[in-house]
């Protein structure tokens, strides 16, 4: 397991940081020691954001930044037809969901329809956080088992059973007793993103975590998974690479959470939902594969509402209602109508500018373009993603793979100081995470390239 809470830390500003800050800024990191210490904030030189727009984002001094990192404002900073909808309901009514809303309903159903058969239920809450808290609650119940497992670097909330269930969160928080961690399947280390590869091997590696449990008496709950492994460094591989760990998951009983606050609302391009590139077959123009893989129990949170405060988690009818049926479940705030109203609205925008085709296309052109820049920087190891989701791993040496983190910390600084804004991920925060906003266009992937190209170049990589 991680040694330090390796996700909240790699790329956070520090006290130490104070004395090479301007007087405003500087005056504003003190100023946060209002909201307590456990806070963290982004670079060495923090942004203070004013304003969105699109991928773009502007500072207080009117400095316009292209924002590479943001997955909460998923269909762009600022959209107009999400801020619309926000207002047109708070100007009507906002309450809880213990009285009737037909638009609940309703994009209950709208949202259901872009999963697979099988998913069926939904409940709605603030955080995904609150929505996999409640999932593994319920896989729990379900199977009567308490042992989970999780990916090494994997980030999934910060309420107490999450957070415990979040290995990236070693370092500073107590991990559940029952849990088993396996590595991701590292497509770049094994050098092969098909199911023989990447693929058999994590496969191994589940098989073996399952018997320890079955072993132990501790009984199996399931797999909790984000299937782009964000966090750990971003390994989506091919489609259908980690299909045979999922079914053996099923083949012992166990739950499969699939947590999509990272890869789902078409942000991979080939499926509206990252658990649907598991399916094996063709895609139609939905992102359903012939012979898709169905989970029991789907999270989401934060690209949701574009920001606006909704998660939800999605489910089998039989596996919720073991749970369902022992203890009722209330979320003041979940699935609020304005919650709703924003949700509603993404939803639609997603599909109206067609956003997942978008996320597809320019994608490719963004990993294009970066291979093309790794051609003169041999500090490039690996391009990999797919869709708007793309991790840039930087060595000290292409034979040996080391990681080079130092200067992939160097290098967020720098990209910042042109005006480029992301972070990084994976065991040593080696790995540029590059997740914009679906509203990344074609036009803006020269400056992505040209930007980085330079900052590698002034840092001598």
């Amino acid at each position: 397991m991680s040694s330090t809470a390796s996700i909240l830390d790699g790329n956070s500003f520090k006290a130490s940081d104070a004395a090479a800050l301007d007087p405003r800024t500087r005056e504003l990191t003190r100023r946060r020691r209002v909201l307590g210490d456990a806070y963290r904030l982004f670079y060495r030189h923090p942004v203070e954001v004013v304003r969105g727009r699109g991928a773009h984002a502007w500072d207080a001094q009117g400095n316009e930044y292209l924002d590479m990192y943001n997955n909460v404002p998923s269909v762009g900073h600022a959209h107009p037809r999400v801020v619309e909808a926000v207002h047109r309901q708070m100007s009507e009514l906002n309450t809880h969901t213990r009285y009737l809303h037909e638009a609940i309903l309703d994009y209950a159903d709208d949202l259901l329809s872009t999963m697979p058969d099988g998913l069926d239920e939904v409940m709605f809450v603030c955080t995904g956080s609150e929505a996999n808290d409640l999932a593994l609650r319920v896989g729990r119940e379900y199977t009567g088992g308490r042992a989970y497992i999780a990916t090494a670097e994997a980030y999934h909330g910060n309420t107490a059973l999450v957070s415990a269930h979040s290995p990236s969160l070693a370092g500073a928080e107590t991990m559940d007793p029952t849990l088993r961690v396996v590595t991701p399947p590292d497509t770049y280390r094994l050098g092969d993103e098909t199911a023989e590869g990447a693929g058999a091997a994590w496969l191994a590696r589940i098989e073996a975590a399952i018997a320890e449990i079955e072993a132990s008496g501790d009984g199996f709950a399931g797999l909790i998974l984000d299937s782009s492994f964000s966090s750990d460094g971003i390994f989506l591989g091919e489609t259908g690479m980690i299909r045979a760990a999922l079914d053996l998951v099923h083949a012992h009983g166990g739950v499969v959470i699939a947590d999509e606050v990272q890869p789902g609302f078409g942000r991979t391009g080939e499926a509206f939902w990252g658990f649907a590139r598991q399916g094996l077959g063709p895609f139609d123009a939905a992102g359903r594969p012939a012979d898709p893989f169905v989970p029991d129990l789907v999270t989401t949170g934060k690209p949701m509402g574009n920001g606006f405060p909704i998660a939800a988690m999605a489910a089998r009818h039989e596996v919720l209602e073991a749970f369902a049926t022992k203890r009722p479940y209330f979320n003041t705030f979940g699935g609020n109508p304005v919650a709703i109203a924003a949700a509603q609205a993404v939803l639609d925008v997603i599909r109206d500018e067609g956003l997942q085709r978008r996320a597809l296309d320019v994608g490719a052109q963004v990993r294009e373009g970066l291979r093309e820049v790794a051609l003169s920087h041999p500090a490039i190891g690996d391009v990999r993603g797919s869709g708007q989701y793309t991790g840039l791993e930087l060595v000290v040496d292409r034979e040996t793979k080391e990681p080079a983190t130092a200067l992939a910390l160097d290098l967020l600084e720098e990209l910042r100081e042109r005006r480029l804004l992301t972070s990084v991920c994976g065991p040593n925060n080696s790995v540029l995470k590059l997740r914009p906003p679906l509203a990344f266009e074609s036009s803006d992937v020269p400056r992505l390239v040209e930007t980085l190209d330079a900052s590698l170049t002034a840092l001598g990589a």
